[in-house]
């Protein structure tokens, strides 16, 4: 995919990222391209707003390693059905299985980090501090890999974002930000990131979801490795509704439809329209968070919110500005 950057929010990455997501044998002839575009964008963001909710939902009454097991689990499941549906391959050959694991580093690594934090941060800020994971890449991608260079409009997105982010934790007393859920949060981007980075490194020549399915196989075999440290707190009785809604949502939606979603708009969409899902969705799980699950906002701390959105779209305006012009 041309133009793509590294810092992209994704799943997974592959050499050849043929969306295996069939929309269009689903689209009849009276059905408009845009439209059919517009609204699996807009289910991929809402998709990506709602799962830091739903996993604060999800560990309230169960220990969050124990959810994340269970997830996998049936996250591997789902995939394994999908990926027979599809006809797709499996491959173990040592590259195969070398890109599974730095894929599952996004899984296994990432997200139980992710599931940490939930105790501690409010799913609106959990989405605005993960969507520093493009800012943190192309940093690293221009300072470590030097694969990609940062003009000056950038550099002072970056520095905006990063103060508005330090306003709203300056302001923790009111807004929650505790510093043991930001520390678990930066470890889990960091773990994200490095997976990107590590797939494209190998760049085996796997199908989306065989990479997908591949590495929520080893997460899930990985995730063994947490039982002697939580059996204690295994789940003893059903959990709530709202606790269930959450598990659910993040098994398939989160795990599975997102996912495809992504490669199916990165096929036919330029990759900074796509980025723009970074400033969209904290903004989204913000009011989620309020509105569903009555997380408290301070002034101050929205204020700071607001600062961090400037700094990201600046960061990204280098790109929109570009596909602008390409376009006419």
């Amino acid at each position: 995919m041309k133009n793509r950057p590294e810092a992209t929010w994704v799943c997974f990455l592959s050499a050849e990222e043929k969306c295996p997501f069939y929309v269009e044998q689903a689209m009849n002839t009276n059905t408009s391209p845009v439209v059919v575009t517009a609204s699996i964008y807009a289910l991929l963001v809402l998709i990506w707003a709602t799962t830091p909710l739903a996993i604060v939902w999800s560990v309230q009454e169960i220990h969050p390693m124990w959810v994340l097991i269970i997830r996998y689990f049936g996250a591997s499941v789902i995939a394994l059905c999908v990926l027979k549906l599809m006809r797709d391959p499996l491959p173990f050959d040592h590259t195969s299985m070398k890109s599974y694991l730095a894929g599952s580093l996004n899984l296994i690594g990432a997200q139980l980090f992710i599931y940490l934090a939930a105790n501690y941060l409010t799913s609106g800020l959990m989405a605005l501090i993960f969507g520093f994971s493009p800012l943190i890449a192309g940093l690293i991608g221009h300072v470590i890999l030097r694969t990609q260079k940062l003009i000056a409009l950038q550099w002072t997105g970056m520095a905006i974002a990063i103060a508005g982010l330090s306003f709203v934790f300056a302001d923790s007393a009111d807004s929650k930000v505790n510093p043991w859920g930001v520390v678990l949060m930066f470890i889990s981007m960091l773990s994200y990131i490095s997976s990107i980075f590590w797939v494209k490194q190998i760049n085996a020549p796997l199908k989306p979801m065989s990479q997908a399915t591949g590495s929520l196989l080893v997460s899930s075999a990985g995730s063994l490795l947490l039982i002697p440290f939580i059996w204690s707190h295994f789940p003893t009785q059903m959990p709530s509704s709202q606790a269930m809604i959450g598990f659910v949502f993040t098994m398939i939606m989160s795990s599975i439809v997102a996912m495809l979603c992504y490669f199916w708009l990165i096929r036919r969409l330029n990759a900074s329209t796509v980025s723009l899902s970074n400033v969209m969705t904290p903004i989204i799980a913000l009011i989620l968070g309020a509105t569903l699950n009555n997380e408290h906002i301070s002034m101050n701390a929205f204020i700071g919110i607001a600062v961090v959105m400037f700094g990201i779209v600046m960061y990204f305006w280098k790109e929109w500005r570009e596909q602008y012009f390409a376009k006419r």
